[in-house]
């Protein structure tokens, strides 16, 4: 849910007691005022209260003890500019707590902080700190809380930690802190330690064990590896234990069951291996348990059941086995169950949600059988559930009820049975239904229609029967309507035309009959249309050449008659058509030859007749697919020469000598050229089907289910055939395949010329491998790549959203595009591009952020496409420095320079962040400022922010819109001019979290399938 922090305007004093000598006064005072006129103008303003003409104990952040002098020194939140180099620190003396976090300040500690010997209390958290920490922090032994999290400290973490004997809290987290973590076996206070979202690495030490006080350890987002120490199991206080995002291996030590305080564990995205340890069972103050992402395997222990307190259990993405433990229905305060793609099998447990708070359950992709558990009927608190891909059985109509609060179900590709009920109409909040490849009877219900806010609605491959009801398509905001493969009769209602949002329509494989309506014309964001086997009759509507978006029309194995409307060569964007099997009479018309996205036509079983069109896709289209025709002629393989004029020979005798000698040439030509191709390919042929034995890492290809082979990849294209092409790029070409196992995939072939430069290129290979390895919720997932002397190619996930380009070009869903999801989205896309500047190792730089690359899955998460795709395939050549990016999102710098770096990325994202605002493309905003004569950022209050607003939305107020307004200066600043000046993407990631979540929360780590 998302929540905003009120920032107070002015610091809190915090008064402590001290003993100070009079005389310092004027000392510290000059010291404040010094550091002052060092600071932008900006910060000098918010410290106005800093003059001469006052004590300095009557400042902005300033406290003093009985005798005026310094004794705390709190600047928090000031929004302050500037280093802390000419901040001297050895000018008070008695200086108890320094509090300067949530700033912008910048450069290195000082090294004088180290004369502060009286010092309790150290905050620079959430700044833009950079360099290493100095080793006179060693002499700071009375300090008990030291924070510097969020910043940009870099270097190993000094062993003079160790000296630090009065340390109670140690936060150095989201740093670039490198090397080992040190030995803080002396600190015997420690309580609490996040050293979390840097790049330490080696293991963690083996004497942690000695820190008996600790209760909160947080290590998380790192390079550790080896095995968890058995040592841990002596942090018998401790409560909260984040190990997540590590390279950690071996098996979670049994030691772990000595925990018995421990409420939050979380050892996911590492590479565990083994069971599951019993001792699980004695932690019994556990709430939270996430292990996903790992390679564990096993069953699930009996004794997990016991842990009645449980509220978040997260074991996806393992090899775990076997049947769940029965006494899982003993976790009555659960409310995540997330255990999709594993090997589990046998029944779920009845009373799964006995307690009824239960409002995420993802069990997909396991093998699952039995029937739904009983309480799930009742379990009115369900929000997201995922039973897709197992062998589920029992009777949908008796155990499943009314959710309130539901937003997506997919219960797809089970074997449950009996009818769709009419209280899915009664889910209000329901965006997503699928149950496609079930044994679902009976009508589709009415009260369907009720459900307003559905977009995904799948309930193909049943058994569904009767009409389509008319009350389905009073969903406004439908995007995806797939009813194909069922057993549904009648005609399809003219109301289709209401759904003017509509992408994907599937009606294929039905009984439906009667006229295509023309009111599909009204659905002008068609991207799919697929209405073969039927029985439609009458001609094809003209409006259909409304269709301006279209890119898939499936017409074929229908009825119908007529002529071709020439309307249809207005589908400037159709890439698939296909009206094989109908009764179509004419010629193909001339319009057609302006369909130039065309790359497959099937024609085939007609009574079409006259020339095809002068075309690459009808040139180039197999003889089968414009067979069966009465008399279509024309330059493609199998067809006749079409009649032209006579040549008069007799009186053009040196004419025909002029023409054949050419040709009679060019052909034998052609025949020695042909010959040589051949026997070349026949050698390719052979090297390839001897690779096994002459040719070692012929193809390297992964996923995690080990069935993506380059056989499986070649067939499902049917050896790249252009009528599985989505779309083209500047690398190659995008296919969609889908493989035998029924996964669908994006599968990106490079272009020839990149084969052969790729082949033997081990910069490729490594850079790839590093790729596959990347698992973010909003980054488009890369399974894998196969390099070979045919063909070469990357396999990505395969999104069906939509873009977010798509999404603000439409009224209808930029209106339902709100603005918590705007925010949402946002804040998904900076955590997913901070990962890949500061959490990948090499960095990835994008070079292509705009709205085009942000694609959305079935359930609408905003995913970052194409990354990284320009540097893997030449990272040694001039196309490093070449432009990649998209005009109009790209920084100025390219205008004088190619350098591309990480700040490249950053100001794309600014416009991107000021798009999702503004909805649309910020081109005049972005032409004021650089026209702009004044200093940047420029002055953007709060009413100009307003007026920029997307007004397709209701008005955001209250946090929201505080929210909004921040967001759009964040955004403004990373459009300075100077790449040096913008922030970084880690820097406006922590801004993003400080503004939607309160500030050091220990809430639980959220990551869902």
């Amino acid at each position: 849910m998302l929540s905003a922090m009120n920032f107070p305007a002015t610091s809190v004093l915090v008064l402590t007691n001290g003993h100070s000598n009079i005389s310092m006064s004027g000392v510290e005072a000059q010291a404040l005022l010094s550091w002052k006129t060092t600071l932008d103008n900006k910060s000098q303003f918010l410290l106005s209260s800093w003059t001469g003409s006052s004590s300095h104990c009557n400042w902005t952040g300033i406290a003093c003890d009985g005798t005026e002098s310094l004794q705390s020194f709190n600047l928090s939140r000031l929004g302050l500019t500037g280093t802390l180099q000419d901040l001297c620190f050895s000018s008070f003396p008695n200086l108890l707590r320094i509090d300067l976090s949530i700033n912008s300040l910048h450069g290195s500690i000082p090294t004088s902080i180290g004369n502060l010997s009286k010092l309790t209390f150290v905050d620079l958290s959430y700044n833009l700190l950079s360099g290493n920490l100095p080793s006179e922090i060693r002499n700071l032994v009375k300090v008990e809380d030291l924070w510097i999290n969020f910043n940009q400290l870099s270097g190993s973490i000094p062993e003079e930690l160790g000296m630090l004997i009065s340390l109670r809290t140690l936060d150095f987290s989201s740093n670039n802190f490198t090397g080992s973590i040190p030995s803080m076996a002396n600190l015997s206070s420690l309580s609490y330690i996040n050293l979390g979202n840097n790049t330490i690495s080696g293991s963690i030490p083996e004497d942690i064990g000695f820190l008996k006080a600790m209760n909160h350890l947080d290590l998380h987002s790192n390079y550790l590896a080896g095995e968890i120490p058995a040592s841990i199991g002596s942090l018998s206080r401790i409560t909260n234990l984040y190990l997540f995002k590590n390279n950690l291996s071996g098996s979670i030590p049994g030691e772990v069951g000595l925990l018995r305080s421990l409420q939050v564990l979380d050892l996911s995205e590492n590479i565990l291996t083994g069971a599951i340890p019993t001792s699980v069972g004695n932690m019994t103050s556990l709430t939270y348990l996430s292990l996903f992402l790992n390679k564990l395997s096993g069953s699930i222990p009996s004794e997990l059941g016991e842990l009645k307190s449980l509220v978040d259990i997260r074991l996806f993405m393992n090899e775990l086995s076997g049947s769940l433990p029965k006494n899982m229905n003993n976790f009555t305060q659960l409310t995540t169950f997330l255990l999709s793609d594993n090997r589990l099998s046998g029944n779920l447990p009845d009373d799964i949600c006995v307690g009824g708070l239960l409002d995420y359950f993802t069990i997909y992709g396991n093998q699952f059988t039995g029937p739904l558990p009983k309480s799930l009927k009742n379990c009115s608190r369900l929000f997201r559930v995922n039973l897709e891909g197992n062998q589920l059985t029992g009777n949908i109509s008796e155990a499943l009820g009314i959710y309130p609060l539901l937003k997506y179900i997919d219960m797809s590709n089970n074997r449950l049975y009996g009818e769709v009920s009419s209280n899915w109409g009664q889910c209000f909040n329901l965006t997503t239904l699928r149950m496609a490849n079930n044994n679902i009877t009976g009508e589709i219900p009415g009260a369907l229609g009720m459900a307003s806010k559905i977009q995904y609605l799948d309930l193909s491959s049943n058994h569904l029967v009767g009409e389509i009801p008319k009350e389905l398509l009073s969903l406004k905001l439908l995007l995806y309507l797939l009813l194909n493969d069922n057993n549904l009769s009648g005609s399809i209602p003219p109301e289709i035309g209401m759904l003017s949002v509509l992408a994907n329509l599937n009606l294929a494989a039905n009984n439906l009959s009667g006229p295509i309506p023309g009111q599909l014309g009204q659905c002008t964001n068609l991207l799919n249309l697929t209405l073969s086997m039927n029985g439609f009759r009458e001609g094809i509507p003209l409006e259909i050449g409304n269709l301006r978006s279209l890119q898939y029309l499936d017409l074929s194995q229908n009825r119908l008659v007529g002529e071709i409307p020439e309307q249809l060569g207005g589908l400037q964007r159709l890439e698939t058509l296909n009206f094989s099997h109908n009764k179509l009479n004419g010629s193909i018309p001339s319009a057609f030859d302006s369909l130039l996205s065309l790359t497959a036509v099937d024609l085939s079983y007609n009574k079409l007749e006259g020339a095809i069109p002068e075309t690459k896709p009808f040139q180039d289209a197999p003889f089968e697919a414009l067979s069966n025709n009465k008399g279509l002629c024309g330059n493609a393989t199998g067809l006749a020469d079409c009649p032209g004029p006579k040549l008069n020979i007799k009186k053009n005798r040196k004419l025909v000598i002029y023409i054949a000698v050419p040709i009679f040439c060019s052909l034998f030509l052609a025949s020695v050229i042909i010959a040589i191709i051949f026997a070349y390919f026949r050698r390719l042929e052979k090297r390839a089907g001897d690779s096994e034995a002459k040719k070692e890492n012929l193809f390297t290809i992964w996923s995690y289910d080990g069935k993506m082979v380059y056989g499986s990849i070649v067939d499902a294209t049917e050896r790249f055939d252009s009528k599985f092409c989505i779309g083209e790029g500047g690398y190659g070409s995008v296919y969609r395949a889908e493989l035998p196992t029924g996964q669908v995939v994006a599968v990106k072939k490079l272009h020839s010329q990149l084969d052969e430069d790729i082949a033997n290129s081990k910069a490729f290979t490594s850079e790839i491998l590093a790729l596959t390895e990347i698992r973010h919720r909003n980054i488009v997932k890369l399974y894998g790549f196969c390099v070979h002397d045919l063909h070469s190619f990357l396999v990505y996930e395969f999104l069906e959203g939509g873009s977010l380009d798509y999404m603000l070009r439409n009224d209808e869903l930029a209106s339902a595009f709100n603005w918590e999801k705007r925010i949402n989205v946002i804040y998904d896309l900076t955590n997913a591009l901070s990962y890949m500047h500061h959490d990948c190792s090499p960095p990835i730089i994008h070079r292509d952020i705009s709205s085009k690359n942000v694609l959305f899955d079935r359930q609408l998460v905003a995913h970052i496409s194409d990354f990284g795709t320009a540097r893997i395939l030449r990272p040694d050549s001039s196309n490093w420095t070449s432009f990649a990016g998209t005009f109009g999102y790209a920084a100025p710098e390219f205008a004088y320079t190619l350098e591309v770096n990480e700040k490249c990325d950053v100001y794309s994202f600014g416009v991107l962040m000021l798009e999702i605002i503004m909805g649309k493309h910020p081109s005049d905003l972005l032409t004021s400022f650089s026209s702009s004569r004044t200093s940047f950022p420029p002055s953007v209050g709060d009413k100009l922010v307003k007026e920029l607003l997307d007004d397709r939305p209701s008005t955001p107020v209250d946090e929201v819109a505080l929210i909004i307004v921040s967001i759009a200066k964040l955004a403004i600043s990373c459009l300075h001019p100077s790449s040096n000046s913008r922030p970084t993407m880690r820097h406006v990631s922590m801004e993003l979290s400080m503004l939607i979540s309160p500030r050091n929360l220990d809430g639980l780590h959220k990551q869902l399938p």
